[in-house]
């Protein structure tokens, strides 16, 4: 379709009703908007999109009415499908340049910076074309520059400042999402080192600091090179300093799985949908997003990213069930089962980061298959040892429309954990994985503010979009809701 030159949007509620600005529009077309949708099956419903051109009395080339269904009762969900079907339709049309009405749209419990931004995410992802390498790689979908009409002049600023965080945290999860969806060839922990260097040769704000197993050897971290020994990738602890606050003040961290692919070691996963494990490592995706999108907004604090990046592979120096490795901690595991590897690098990486006196430590993990079953791919499982943390997590998550489920902590499952030989198990027998998976990590956190989110299930969708780029949207809204208060 060849590009036409502008568009403009108007929202039509169900029984073609449509809002103020519309019937404005609709008389100085003398009726043609009213008359084209009785000719049409267009009735308004939420889904629904009519694309008219050369309407008389308009300055713009086309009109696209967007149908949203009943006015009232507009919530986040319905605004949300509303927003990816507008952009959806106007991705079609063509245009390269937009007039939207759309977040004039009234919806419960949420302001205009709220449905400008959740409209600007909506159109950054529609505009995602993928990872692919080799002839087959798309292009980049085509830039349509969109103006927002809002109710009054008073909320232009504030519109203004939601489409700068819309577009930085579209791109935030732009990155995350290709980076998951490399192959494990090209993103192996070396890859990893190599953007983080990037990202501070794109951002002044960003240092990156890279240990090798050498390092991590003399620092004790026997639980990252217990997991990284079965491959002939070499483990990198990637540690990326967005400086955005006052020298001294205390950084939170984010901190995210980075097993590049998961064989299950010499616990062996089933082949099926074994090319899937290159989703391992989408925790460490979603911390580079996170930290691109602070530089971006230049966030008036300390964020920290810590991913522990290796390889999880069946090699004749792999790591064995039975075997008993030496955390940093100085605490003893006993491995008894070498799948449940991304707690065992997350735990090394927990102990380092005492070192940074952490203001909050969020550790985002692709981390059991529990969650899964548990959730589905909805929310993110959270756990936390502070009810604040978990609070400010919830209402990031409803604001920012990715949203988490808390679920408990408590001392009865960490008899599961115990161990004949050891401190600790890595891996509890029987039901409640995801917990008992996240009471490992506890153990490990005790004496930080700290929360982990168990994205196993959310990270990713092999049948459908690839990596998501799930929870960048979540943990950039906290850091956001930080700055307020």
């Amino acid at each position: 379709m060849s590009s036409v030159a502008g568009l403009l949007v108007l929202p039509v509620f169900a029984g073609n009703q449509l809002s103020s600005a519309g019937t404005v529009h609709d008389r100085q077309c003398d009726g043609y908007l009213t008359r084209s949708m009785q000719r049409s099956a267009f009735e308004g419903k939420r889904g629904q999109s009519l694309n008219l051109v050369d309407v008389p009395g308009e300055t713009l080339d086309r009109v696209l009415l967007i149908g949203c269904g009943y006015r009232k009762g507009i919530d986040a969900r319905r605004f949300t499908a509303i927003a990816e079907c507008a952009a959806s339709a106007m991705m079609a049309s063509g245009a390269v340049s937009a007039t939207s009405y759309l977040a004039r749209v009234g919806v419960k419990r949420r302001n205009t910076m709220w449905r400008v931004r959740r409209l600007v995410e909506s159109m950054e992802a529609k505009r995602y074309t993928g990872t692919v390498i080799g002839r087959q790689a798309q292009k980049p979908a085509r830039k349509l520059d969109i103006s927002f009409v809002c109710q009054s002049t008073g909320q232009c600023g504030r519109a203004a400042q939601a489409c700068r965080q819309g577009v930085a945290i579209a791109e935030g999860i732009r990155l995350a999402r290709d980076l998951g969806n490399l192959p494990a060839n090209v993103c192996t922990p070396e890859y990893l080192a190599g953007r983080a260097r990037q990202l501070a040769v794109d951002h002044q704000s960003i240092e990156v600091d890279i240990l090798g197993e050498e390092e991590m050897r003399s620092l004790g971290m026997g639980a990252i090179l217990a997991v990284s020994q079965g491959s002939a990738e070499p483990a990198r602890l990637i540690t990326l300093r967005y400086q955005g606050g006052k020298p001294d003040d205390s950084p939170i961290v984010l901190m995210g799985k980075g097993i590049t692919f998961d064989t299950g070691g010499l616990s062996m996963k089933s082949a099926v949908a074994m090319e899937d494990m290159k989703y391992d490592m989408c925790g460490a995706a979603s911390v580079y997003g996170a930290i691109q999108a602070c530089a971006d907004l230049a966030l008036p604090l300390n964020v920290w990213g810590v991913v522990p990046a290796a390889e999880n592979m069946p090699g004749p120096a792999a790591m064995r069930p039975g075997d008993i490795i030496t955390t940093m901690s100085g605490r003893t595991v006993e491995v008894t089962n070498t799948d449940a590897e991304g707690r065992l690098v997350l735990c090394d990486a927990l102990t380092y980061v005492h070192r940074f006196n952490p203001d909050t430590v969020i550790d985002i993990a692709t981390l059991t298959g529990a969650m899964r079953v548990a959730l589905g791919r909805h929310v993110h499982g959270l756990f936390s040892n502070s009810r604040s943390l978990a609070g400010s997590l919830e209402t990031a998550g409803r604001r920012a429309h990715d949203r988490v489920w808390q679920l408990p902590l408590m001392a009865e499952y960490n008899h599961g954990l115990k161990s004949r030989f050891a401190d600790t198990v890595n891996m509890a027998h029987g039901s409640a994985g995801g917990i008992t998976a996240a009471c490992f990590l506890a153990k490990f956190a005790r004496k930080l503010r700290w929360a982990h989110l168990d994205v196993a299930a959310t990270a990713s969708d092999a049948s459908r979009t690839g990596a998501t780029g799930r929870p960048v949207a979540l943990l950039v809204q906290y850091l956001i809701d930080r700055v307020r208060t």
